[in-house]
């Protein structure tokens, strides 16, 4: 599971898609409704808000404007649309490794968008995070 902490739109369309799949499958987690990934890394900065739900269904509806923007349909039936949420810090050394990681993924699997990307000098945070100083998140497993 990856839950991205840079914005949606840097992901190409399978890592789009399977990023919405991934959100789900953690609201699900955060709803009670599963037994598997309860203790998944990716999940403890949203199980460490007041609102744990609202903060996935507002993650989630960054995921579906993107999907909506390139004319995908997401079922917006299974988030919460109305949910708000006050924005979660995010380090920059965060932010840097899944930029990393990301390219490393494009470099192989979507060519032309790694090229379009690679020259940026780093991204944007998901619109559900503010980017702080700071190193990469405790709760990341760096490979």
């Amino acid at each position: 599971m990856r839950l991205w902490s840079l914005h949606p739109q840097y992901l190409d369309a399978k890592g789009l898609v399977a990023l919405w799949r991934e959100g789900l499958l953690a609201k699900a987690v955060l709803e009670g409704k599963t037994r598997g990934y309860t203790t998944h890394p990716q999940l403890l900065r949203f199980k460490k808000q007041e609102r744990p739900l609202d903060a996935i269904n507002v993650y989630l509806q960054a995921v579906l404007q993107e999907a909506q923007r390139r004319g995908y349909h997401f079922d917006s039936s299974k988030i919460d649309l109305k949910a708000t949420h006050p924005k979660i810090p995010v380090t920059s050394g965060q932010l840097a490794y899944e930029w990393k990681h990301l390219l490393g993924k494009l470099k192989v699997r979507a060519p032309e968008r790694f090229q379009k990307l690679k020259t940026l000098d780093g991204p944007e945070p998901h619109p559900l995070f503010v980017k702080v100083k700071g190193p990469v998140e405790p709760w990341e497993v760096v490979k």
